[in-house]
């Protein structure tokens, strides 16, 4: 899976330009990730209580030069239907260059999204730079309904205001951007609150985050299967009333809570469809993913709204046309991460090395790894998962069972759901989008 040289110094255009881009599909996930998150560096101010990273205020001494971070985007724009890329951290905006490479991502034709933790550092003008040099969406933080719920959670006084400076410079700016959430302890009594609250903003995506033990994470006391199933109930609830879709992150098995409760998960809610309807400019197709940010149009132009929304009128509110990532993206499944040193793993909550950049080629890791292979095929998992009718469209956190037990492919720890066994399966091809079925509420 060595890489070669050509393929490391490659200028890749991208195939067929950007007016060709397609949703991504089912028959993608053996040859291509949907979102590729490359974890720009190591460095934040921020001490997050569940930082998967266990970011540090100084860049690692072997984080990637700029060149083999151009490199590396380079032969990331040569899979056969080239992901959406996330530059994530750390913080990324802690890394000089990270305008350049925005920039050079987005001339080889790659759909580019930024997560900037919210610290001084990230300001309207940084935004708007951001914006200019091709960044698509934003992922942005938000931990709590309150001040004192968020700061306690990110080890810094001050950050939740940040983070709704940040949001109103988004709005003004016409970014899209899905707010992430991470449930603990600390915060799962205000998920309501916090749905509320987003109303507000014109957020494109909430994506609700379930915590998985590692990095800092391992500190940090999750909640019961039994209040997965809460939290569910409520997610299920606003997925049908907010101006916003809802995904969750490591907790794949709010999928089969919403079958279970007769929803069709590629569906957008009345409210979502309703407020995409008003979307003024030209149709956009938008490709809501399962594991992450929210990607870019299907055939966007320099004049089409943006990934999420109409940038031509200054909002970010959804576009008139919603395609939903197909079902079963997961770790190692429709998603790929670098780390800051080039260290190649299925998800930045699933650490086990399966090369390092640029010795190793990603394509060929995604496509041929041993263990990239094991995460796409759930009839290798074990225990009740192995057994379950809803590995296909589900499979668990592999991340999360491997933190846990040591092996990715042992049962999701956190579901308390109990399969009957030889039960057919349901399958991602078996839930298309259903035209004009609006009744239930937008879910991945």
């Amino acid at each position: 899976m060595k890489a070669t040289q050509d393929s490391q110094n490659a200028q890749v255009p991208y195939p067929g330009g950007f007016g060709t881009r397609r949703p991504y599909r089912v028959e993608d996930f053996p040859i291509s990730p949907m979102l590729f998150y490359y974890e720009v560096t190591q460095a934040c101010d921020l001490v997050c209580k569940h930082c998967r990273a266990s970011a540090q205020p100084d860049p690692h001494p072997e984080e990637l030069s700029t060149e083999l971070a151009r490199a590396l985007l380079a032969q990331v724009a040569t899979f056969p239907r080239p992901p959406s890329v996330v530059l994530t951290g750390g913080d990324p905006l802690k890394r000089p260059d990270i305008y350049s490479l925005i920039e050079y991502g987005t001339s080889l034709g790659l759909e580019m999204a930024l997560t900037p933790s919210a610290t001084p550092l990230a300001t309207r003008e940084a935004l708007a730079r951001a914006k200019e040099a091709g960044i698509r969406a934003l992922g942005i933080s938000l931990d709590g309904a309150d001040a004192a719920t968020h700061d306690g959670f990110r080890g810094w006084e001050g950050s939740f205001a940040r983070t709704l400076e940040m949001l109103q410079a988004a709005r003004e700016l016409g970014i899209p951007v899905q707010v992430n959430t991470t449930v603990t302890r600390r915060n799962i009594h205000q998920i309501d609150a916090i749905a509320e609250l987003l109303a507000q903003w014109g957020i494109a995506m909430w994506s609700v985050f379930f915590l998985v033990p590692v990095g800092r994470g391992v500190q940090e006391v999750r909640i019961s299967p039994a209040e997965y199933e809460q939290v569910f109930a409520r997610l299920w609830y606003h997925a049908q009333r907010q101006p916003y879709g809802i995904k969750t992150t490591e907790a794949p098995h709010y999928r089969r809570y919403v079958l279970q409760h007769g929803g069709h998960p590629l569906q957008p809610s009345p409210a979502l469809a309703a407020t995409a309807s008003r979307s003024q400019g030209e149709a956009a197709s938008t490709n809501v993913d399962s594991a992450g940010l929210s990607v870019g149009p299907a055939s966007p132009t320099r004049n089409s709204p943006g990934p999420i929304g109409d940038v031509r009128s200054g909002t970010n509110r959804p576009p008139s046309r919603i395609h939903r990532a197909p079902l079963g993206v997961t770790d190692g499944k429709g998603v790929m991460f670098v780390s800051h040193i080039g260290e190649i793993y299925p998800a930045g909550f699933l650490p086990i090395p399966c090369g390092r950049f640029p010795q190793d080629s990603v394509v060929e890791v995604y496509q041929k790894h041993p263990l990239f292979l094991a995460l796409r095929d759930p009839d290798r998992f074990k225990g009740k998962c192995g057994i379950c009718e809803y590995r296909y469209v589900c499979g668990g956190s592999r991340a999360r069972a491997y933190a846990v037990t040591g092996d990715p492919l042992e049962s999701e720890p956190d579901c308390l759901f109990r399969p009957v066994p030889n039960r057919p399966p349901l399958r991602p091809e078996d839930f298309a989008p259903v035209a004009g079925r609006t009744s239930n509420g937008a879910t991945q």
